[in-house]
């Protein structure tokens, strides 16, 4: 049997729970800051890996600047962390779910640019 401190140590994949107004919201947020596509770019690169803003900057040929901004958007949100590395500023994805639902937008989206049938 499980005891309540299993449940914080051992985080689950789903949490089923009655939907309300403040998980709407929430959830709507995280959405509305997928759909800009630089932001997304930058949530998918980070889901393969942390980075600094250069080693991003490079990879979506955004400009430096609105990467920093796009981070600074994504971090004061939540949906990203950042440490300090020497004199880098290191960026990652802050949780399991983010990851799991951008990668899960972009594979939709490869079906249907494809034409690739849906599946499960």
């Amino acid at each position: 049997m499980r005891t309540s401190d299993d449940r914080r140590t051992t985080p689950s994949l789903s949490h089923p729970a009655p939907l309300d107004p403040d998980r709407i919201a929430v959830a709507a947020g995280v959405f509305a800051l997928l759909s800009d596509p630089t932001r997304l770019h930058l949530l998918w690169l980070l889901a393969e890996d942390e980075a600094d803003v250069g080693r991003l900057t490079e990879a979506c040929g955004a400009s430096r600047t609105a990467v920093s901004q796009h981070l600074a958007k994504l971090r004061l949100a939540g949906l990203v962390e950042s440490r300090r590395h020497s004199r880098h500023v290191i960026y990652r994805l802050r949780d399991g779910h983010l990851r799991r639902l951008v990668l899960e937008a972009l594979n939709h989206a490869d079906h249907v640019v494809t034409g690739e049938p849906f599946h499960e």
